[in-house]
């Protein structure tokens, strides 16, 4: 195929739209089914650079959850605890773990499931029949992957009275070296960013404390990786394998730290004990939790109280304190966390501190680096200096 022909560009007046090859070439994928709008395909084509960058530097199935032209999650494809699997209400699905790529994808959309709402998946491998199962219940727009299981393939194509959208795409094909855009009828054009994230730029390790373990590192990586295809800035915060939080497209450093640790908090206070035993009645939908659940997580007693959830459950939920919330966060470590650019000052780590990270990557490079370490130090912090910056826009 030479050219597909979009519903319309970004919004319903920008019409005509189309994707195309730049030289007129044939392009790299087939829609088997669906018709993928214009803000579907760049939300494919980045989460497909993710998963893919993501498999090669760690070699483990991967996959991403895209709104927006950013990730809401991303993750490799690890077996799931039961506590996860009934947080991310995968816990039903017979055979999960057994399925990397299925595993893959309940974690990146259990990294943040309210912003996964209508979500763009992409899968660094096949997707198998386990993986078609996870996702045909979750409201969703597309998926791309390399290739489908026809019994994947028979599932998927039932979303959304067959509307959803399914992209294959071409697992060896790789872009030109220089690549441009337009803005305003104005040409841009720049190298493609091939920069490869691997252990490497994890070496030059500037704080007192140097111990580095490998699930941390492969933690670092996930967030690097992650970066490189979330709108800057961008900070993420990565813990077993998987995105637990990401804030992205904020204008000051400290805000996108502060957006990414309060999803994290979210993330963690979603396997609380009362969060995972909450009365829900049997027919109350997945959206539907979410939405209480982050109710209950937020406002406590007091969203339940004026009556707005009550209905959702089958008695008064066991709410969390904020004392219970503040002694669980306060047990937190272990977390790692990655910076697509330089720390202008401590206020991040700071921050960063009380969501239990205990591991950094940045690229270094400000005024401040010596301030920016010594707060590390303070707070026994591992920080890797990158040297690579990682804009995304």
């Amino acid at each position: 195929m030479y050219e597909i022909l979009l519903k319309y560009g970004c919004n319903p007046n920008q019409l005509p739209a189309s994707l195309s090859m730049r030289k007129g070439g044939k392009l790299p994928l087939t829609v088997l089914n669906g018709k993928p709008g214009y803000i579907n395909f760049m939300d494919a084509l980045n989460a497909w650079q993710l998963v893919k960058a993501l498999k090669s530097a760690t070699g483990i199935p991967a996959a991403a959850s895209f709104k927006h032209v950013s990730p809401a999650g991303a993750a490799l494809g690890l077996p799931l605890s039961a506590a996860s699997q009934k947080a991310f209400f995968v816990e039903d699905i017979e055979g999960l773990n057994d399925s990397p790529i299925a595993c893959a994808y309940a974690r990146a959309r259990g990294a943040d499931r309210l912003s996964s709402f209508g979500d763009f998946i992409a899968l660094s491998d096949i997707c198998d029949e386990t993986c078609a199962r996870v996702i045909a219940r979750e409201v969703s727009d597309g998926i791309i992957a390399p290739g489908y299981a026809p019994e994947a393939l028979d599932i998927l194509r039932q979303k959304r009275k067959g509307a959803f959208s399914v992209i294959q795409i071409d697992p060896d094909y790789m872009p030109a070296v220089m690549e441009t855009r337009e803005i305003f009828g104005i040409t841009f054009t720049q190298r493609f960013n091939d920069a490869v994230i691997d252990e490497s730029l994890l070496k030059n390790i500037v704080t007192k404390n140097k111990d580095l373990p490998e699930c941390a590192a492969r933690d670092l990586l996930v967030a690097l990786i992650t970066l490189k295809y979330t709108q800057s800035n961008s900070v993420c915060l990565a813990k077993d394998g998987q995105a637990i939080g990401i804030g992205a497209g904020q204008q000051s450093r400290v805000h996108c730290v502060r957006l990414a640790a309060n999803k994290a908090d979210m993330w963690h206070l979603r396997h609380h004990e009362k969060t995972l035993n909450l009365p829900f009645r049997k027919d109350v939908g997945r959206a539907a939790r979410d939405n209480a659940i982050e109710a209950f997580l937020l406002e406590g007693a007091a969203a339940f109280g004026e009556g707005r959830w009550q209905a959702l459950f089958e008695r008064e939920p066991d709410y969390i304190s904020a004392d219970e919330k503040k002694d669980y966060l306060a047990g937190l470590s272990g977390v790692s966390l990655g910076s697509d650019a330089f720390f202008p000052f401590p206020d991040s780590i700071l921050r960063a501190a009380e969501s239990g990270v205990t591991y950094v990557a940045q690229p270094g490079g400000s005024v401040r680096d010596e301030e920016v370490i010594a707060c590390c130090d303070e707070h026994k912090m591992v920080m890797a200096m990158t040297g690579l910056r990682l804009f995304h826009h």
